[in-house]
């Protein structure tokens, strides 16, 4: 018996009914000879760790554009405490803590620079259907790996692709909505728990608002600390989650959502609104606009720039000029799309 499967063996004793087994998964879109060592999810959760695009989450925004204090949150390290947290309350319920790992880990691969302003401006000069989260499951399936994609399993293409809620419920009323995997449905909420804790720790850090503006409502359910507000969410979760027939129902208490909705509609309304964040979001649009412009007039710069970042050209996969410039713009990283456009943009002094 292979290292592997004596691990698939275990998870049958441990698991509960509700976990996802390894040795059950789906599969992937190109059959793959088993790792002798490693679990489905656990090779998925390597190859997503491996990637380029993971590597260059530590320089994409995640509320504050390239903040200059070391303390502030990146897309990267919010990724690590949806992980963080994710893991906890599966490894709590006795679910499959490799697979939730995998989809939070995976789940912002898509993610534009300059956070949602970068999301934003790609809707307006591409498409209004892009989607942070479909990019992430195109990142995982098409653009990594040189063209070639990561071949990951279904459970873990599925959780991160429907891990976003925008700014509707936290957890929707359509089930097709929501992942098909209980661990997949535990990112989606985790990733609003992470981001609602470190997005009002960073705002008061940078001094966007200040600590005695937050609703009462919301520290007195939540907790006054980030420790606090995590831990009361987590354990919420866990502890209201409950068997509902074959199924499992994954839910908050009603106090503790309210306190969510309303600390969240908070931050969109004095922070990721306010105008000291908005005028930077304003100046990144521009910057992903006229970039834009400039590469699908300007194909043999393009086709270096592409070369640079591993990426497919538009050969591969029979793609429009269009789609691969967007592809490439939702790619790079704040620092190096303010790098291009001083390139391009800025004139050389004469030498």
């Amino acid at each position: 018996m292979s290292i592997r499967e004596d691990f698939e063996k275990r998870e049958k004793s441990f698991l509960s009914p509700y976990g996802c087994l390894s040795l059950e998964s789906r599969g992937r879109e190109k059959d793959e000879e088993p790792c002798p060592i490693r679990t489905s999810f656990q090779r998925d959760r390597d190859r997503i760790v491996y990637s380029n695009a993971f590597r260059r989450l530590k320089y994409k925004t995640q509320v504050f554009l390239s903040p200059l204090g070391d303390h502030y949150r990146t897309r990267l390290t919010h990724t690590l405490e949806v992980s963080e947290m994710a893991r906890t309350v599966t490894r709590a319920m006795r679910l499959n803590e490799d697979l939730a790992e995998a989809i939070a880990l995976g789940h912002d691969l898509g993610h534009t620079p300059f956070g949602h302003g970068g999301e934003t401006a790609l809707k307006e000069i591409f498409s209004n259907g892009f989607s942070h989260n479909e990019q992430s499951l195109r990142v995982v399936d098409i653009l990594e790996n040189n063209g070639n994609g990561l071949n990951l399993t279904y459970e873990v293409r599925d959780g991160i692709l429907k891990h976003s809620k925008g700014f509707g419920k936290i957890i929707p009323d359509d089930p097709d909505e929501m992942a098909f995997t209980a661990e997949g449905r535990i990112v989606r909420i985790a990733d609003i728990m992470a981001y609602l804790n470190h997005d009002l720790d960073d705002a008061v850090r940078s001094g966007v608002i200040e600590i005695d503006l937050i609703p009462e409502s919301c520290t007195q359910v939540l907790g006054h600390t980030h420790s606090e507000r995590a831990t009361t969410m987590i354990n919420d979760l866990i502890f209201n989650s409950h068997a509902d027939g074959d199924d499992l129902c994954i839910k908050t208490s009603e106090e503790v959502s309210s306190a969510m909705v309303e600390l969240r509609s908070f931050l969109y309304d004095n922070v990721y609104r306010s105008r000291k964040v908005h005028k930077e979001f304003v100046k990144a649009k521009k910057i992903l606009s006229d970039l834009y412009s400039f590469f699908i007039e300007n194909e043999e710069v393009f086709d270096r720039e592409l070369k640079k970042l591993e990426m497919p050209g538009c050969n591969s996969h029979a793609q429009p000029a269009e789609r691969v410039v967007c592809d490439y713009i939702a790619s790079i990283t704040d620092r190096h799309a303010l790098d291009l456009y001083a390139g391009v943009f800025f004139p050389s002094p004469l030498v």
